[in-house]
């Protein structure tokens, strides 16, 4: 699919050009309702098939486009009840009736997967059955979470409504310091601006972020969901190029020119200095509970657990094996390791990681969702401590209503592992 520009009459953000090409308007401004056609729908077995059948059976209909739709098993797999097995033959069965050919079976989280995969380019305008659907924005595409009901509309139509949102331009300088991640800056934000944002589109620019990976702005755009917004976006660099081509995909001849205009009109804007960040932690039970690491003292913790959209990539597990390499994990501390896609163990095993991980202690799970979304191994009891590279902590997630989370980098979190109790990961890698 080529994404082409609509010429532009006025200055807009990104997220307004999206739109405005995906609507087919010259113009579109924040407040505004139009109506998008979709390029890439999203579900996975939890929230997708076993959900929209209903409707598309008492309709009658049938899937728009099966080229424009991607299903990806993540929340049950792999089944650890008859419960989730039968929901899982549900979503296999589905995709085979419908003719979805873009089905990754147990091969990762949806959001790590879709990317891997080079399904979103810049330009596009696409809707995804979770909330963490944002992700996408590291693509430079718009993409934002819908339910059920809406998902059933878009299979069916190929379109969907939108009220155009306002902009929150959040301007990064500088670099982040060695053993501060985008886990950090995207705790920070939801400590600095709260989680209340209704209907804006973070946009996250400047040298800090043209310097991240595409793994690590995947977690910005992710974690616009915990602010509270709309969705989250990246304008698209070298760095995006790159990582279409190494999924095997031609980047549109166009892909650069989706950029916010200079002269666009922002809701507010927010300029943050980097290198200024310390290694962040929230503790329980809400993202927003956030302060430096060296704020919360030593919180004795049971279970480390390096897994999630946000938290188990390969990069993550880079940053979690350079603190655990040659030490070994606390008496009494579970660390458990689940990698964010069949891919990202395969590169683990390949470059040593997995071993540096196990060598210290890590006790490696299946690739999926698992404890983040309170499916599989790694529930919480009750009064156990959990420090976590997820994004959300709110009470009973992770198993018990009774336990507590603490969220932070996969750096931080490997350093409590190590330390029995909450660490600075800056003491481990000097």
């Amino acid at each position: 699919m080529t994404v082409e520009m609509t010429p532009a009459s006025g200055p807009m953000t990104l997220t307004e050009k999206i739109l405005s090409r995906a609507s087919g308007r010259p113009r579109v401004r924040p407040g505004e309702i139009v109506t998008c056609k979709v390029d890439l729908a999203m579900m996975h077995d939890s929230g997708g098939p076993r959900r929209v059948q209903p409707y598309l059976e008492r309709l009658g209909a049938k899937v728009w486009d099966p080229d424009k739709v991607v299903v990806v098993s993540d929340h049950y797999v792999p089944a650890t009840d008859a419960d989730g097995a039968r929901i899982l033959a549900l979503t296999r069965r589905w995709v085979a009736d419908h003719g979805i050919q873009r089905f990754y079976d147990m091969q990762g989280i949806c959001h790590v997967v879709v990317q891997e995969n080079g399904h979103l380019r810049p330009g596009m305008f696409a809707v995804g059955g979770d909330s963490h659907s944002p992700s996408g924005g590291a693509a430079g595409a718009f993409m934002v979470g819908i339910g059920a009901t809406e998902m059933a509309g878009v299979l069916v139509t190929g379109e969907i409504w939108v009220r155009v949102p306002g902009t929150y331009r959040l301007q990064f300088s500088g670099a982040l310091a060695d053993g501060v991640s985008a886990k950090d800056i995207m705790l920070f934000l939801c400590g600095a601006i709260g989680m209340d944002n209704d209907y804006k589109v973070m946009e996250y620019a400047g040298d800090a972020i043209g310097r991240l990976s595409m793994p690590e702005r995947l977690v910005l755009c992710n974690m616009a969901a915990e602010l509270g917004a709309k969705t989250g976006i990246i304008a698209p660099d070298a760095a995006t190029l790159a990582a279409l081509r190494a999924a095997g995909v031609e980047p549109d001849a166009d892909a650069l020119s989706w950029q916010s205009d200079v002269a666009a009109e922002f809701a507010a804007r927010l300029d943050v200095d980097a290198s200024a960040l310390a290694p962040q932690v929230a503790a329980p039970h809400s993202p927003a509970n956030t302060a430096p690491v060296s704020e919360h003292g030593a919180v004795r913790i049971d279970q480390a657990y390096i897994g999630a959209c946000t938290g188990a990539k390969l990069s993550d597990l880079h940053m979690a094996a350079r603190v655990l390499k040659g030490r070994k994990v606390a008496r009494g501390v579970r660390l458990l390791v689940a990698p964010a896609s069949a891919r990202t163990t395969h590169a683990a095993a390949a470059d040593g990681t997995l071993e540096t991980l196990t060598a210290a202690g890590a006790i490696l799970l299946p690739t999926g969702c698992g404890a983040c979304a309170g499916y599989g191994a790694g529930i919480l009891a009750d009064d156990e401590v959990c420090i976590a590279s997820t994004a959300r902590n709110f009470k009973g997630r992770m198993g018990s209503a009774k336990s507590k989370v603490y969220l932070a980098s996969p750096y931080t979190v490997a350093a409590a592992a190590i330390a029995g109790c909450i660490a600075d990961p800056r003491d481990l890698l000097a």
